[in-house]
């Protein structure tokens, strides 16, 4: 984690509302996952705390996006260096997004490196293995939802045309009549 000060005030409170979003739960099941993908023993308690040290280099997301798709991450660095692992969360992100991850369910690199939401990286994660079963690997969370395009004659979409919905002003002969909403008072 960098050298930050410490937030008061309002961005304090903004802060412990982002922090409270954080679910250890669902976590532990996206380190469960990244276990199961990649193959490694890892530590899969979903504390914030061990959360944030499995994957603060962002070396082994890369390897889940590389068992995904292989060869995408060309260069993962195992340095302990800023720059260095910034550079492979930010390879791991741009490789979500690849996989279909939407951009809006994807994290920035200082969410992860300085702890900033790490409720951000767990909806990326899940998002990520939903997805899995499509590359091969156990997948996590609900299935996706598959496309179920429908196609009607013509003949079907006229049946349509000959009934009289209640929305059409026909509500089994309930009107308006002795609504007085809009109009003036009478003296």
């Amino acid at each position: 984690m960098s050298n930050r000060a410490v937030k008061s005030g309002i961005a304090a409170e903004a802060q412990s509302k982002v922090d409270a979003k954080y679910n250890e739960e669902q976590a532990a099941e996206c380190l469960q996952w990244i276990a199961a993908v990649t193959g490694q023993d890892i530590d899969q308690s979903g504390g914030a705390d061990n959360f944030y040290e499995v994957l603060k280099d962002g070396s082994l997301l890369c390897e889940v996006i590389n068992k995904l798709l292989p060869g995408q991450i060309k260069k993962i660095t195992k340095s302990t260096m800023a720059f260095k692992c910034m550079e492979n969360i930010n390879n791991f992100v741009e490789g979500a997004k690849k996989a279909g991850v939407p951009s809006q369910e994807t994290f920035q690199t200082v969410d992860l490196w300085e702890r900033q939401n790490l409720n951000s990286v767990v909806i990326c994660i899940q998002s990520l293995g939903r997805k899995g079963s499509q590359f091969g690997v156990p997948s996590i969370g609900p299935k996706e939802a598959e496309k179920n395009v429908r196609q009607f004659t013509e003949e079907q979409l006229r049946a349509g045309d000959s009934v009289i919905s209640l929305q059409y002003g026909s509500n089994k002969g309930a009107n308006q009549a002795g609504m007085s909403f809009g109009n003036t008072r009478h003296m």
